[in-house]
């Protein structure tokens, strides 16, 4: 899915297609509805086997508060079964009130994620991270924001600072790094690439709106992260059917965005094959043609959410945008008995106020024998 654009195209409710003309850009993700609702925090992302414990610890430099799970075995723990799907389709933003600890989750996946992560940025350079002069204050700082206060303060059993906090060691990969950022910020969003599964985008306030300046997102679901930097929100967009009715709300939200006040949704779509890194063009038309059912191998069949924050950084007021990929195999919905659910939430692309999300996700493609295979 196209994480930043497809903020702005679905609330908890939409289904995505991986098709190029899908995703646009995993920002704009977050943004997409005016009727965004604020609730309390949901249940926590690790798994109550790894409650946090101890005291609210404050870092550095007015960064947000973080609450460390000590003791976390992060092998045991389970990824998190997000199940969001909804009959009808509106495009809503759905928003939930977040906390700054929650801002990086991991689970039994980290090493085989981190470690493809780290191939894919040396595979693909920079079609997967790229900044802009205007985000290089930002890069640095979130770099330092991470490796220095967030990860080792979160996650000691994982992460630690050594060399009077200078150096961040990664224990699960033999890994270490300077806290400080490096002069390069492509450099410095390697780094944050191969330490954490999130992808990010950062997003700076202009007059025009807001533009983004710096990336690294190695699981793009069908789309190119590469065309997405230094655009506006509503280029970003263009894409997106009835975007024109939320634009500027989505706008006036990013501006709104406060320190230390996250807020977060989930985003899914179907794809019929098993890639994390699903990388097209927009600029190539989505084909309409249905696939036979023999064309699909329902064993390759996944679901696939993104979990999406929205926060911002203190010093340079950049707006982050972060999503962690969860790929859930349709088989296994149907053993859980959702398969009538996830089905009728398909069919309930083109059913709600914006009826061309069905052609624009894809589904034209594969809903048809995907919806069959769910009911059987």
């Amino acid at each position: 899915m196209d994480s930043l654009q497809d903020l702005v195209v679905g609330g908890l409710s939409k289904a995505s297609a991986m098709p190029p003309t899908l995703m646009a850009l995993g920002i704009s993700v977050l943004i997409l509805g005016m009727a965004y609702t604020l609730t309390s925090p949901g249940r926590r992302r690790i798994g109550s086997a790894s409650k946090p414990q101890g005291p609210e610890k404050a870092p550095k430099d007015d960064a947000p508060t973080i609450k460390p799970l000590a003791g976390l075995d992060w092998k045991a723990v389970e990824p998190t079964k997000h199940r969001p799907w909804k009959p009808l389709y509106h495009i809503t933003m759905a928003l939930q009130a977040d906390t700054p600890s929650e801002l990086i989750t991991v689970d039994a996946d980290y090493l085989d994620r981190v470690s493809l992560r780290r191939q894919l940025i040396s595979r693909h350079g920079d079609t997967v991270h790229a900044c802009l002069p205007a985000g290089v204050e930002a890069v640095g700082e979130l770099h330092q924001f991470l490796l220095r206060d967030h990860l080792p303060s979160r996650f000691p059993t994982m992460f630690r600072l050594r060399d009077q906090g200078r150096r961040f060691e990664n224990l699960v990969t033999g890994r270490s790094f300077p806290t400080a950022a490096p002069e390069d910020p492509e450099a410095a969003l390697r780094v944050l690439g191969e330490t954490v599964e999130e992808d990010m985008f950062l997003l700076l306030g202009e007059p025009e709106g807001h533009r983004a300046v710096a990336f690294v997102c190695c699981f793009p679901s069908g789309f190119d992260p590469s065309t997405k930097v230094g655009k506006l929100l509503r280029e970003i967009h263009e894409p997106v059917p009835s975007y024109d009715r939320i634009g500027p709300s989505m706008e006036r939200f990013f501006s709104k965005i406060e320190v230390g006040k996250n807020v977060k949704r989930t985003n899914w779509s179907i794809q019929t094959h098993t890639d994390l890194f699903h990388y097209d063009r927009h600029d190539k038309p989505a084909s309409d043609a249905p696939l036979a059912a023999e064309e699909i191998d329902m064993n390759k069949a996944h679901a696939r959410i993104e979990l999406q924050t929205l926060s911002r950084l203190p010093k340079s007021r950049a707006v982050l945008f972060s999503f962690k990929t969860y790929l859930y195999p349709l088989r296994d919905l149907k053993e859980e008995g959702l398969g009538p659910q996830v089905a009728d939430a398909i069919e309930g692309l083109k059913k709600g106020n914006a009826p061309d999300m069905w052609r624009y996700k894809g589904a034209p493609q594969w809903g048809e024998p995907i919806c069959r295979y769910l009911r059987s």
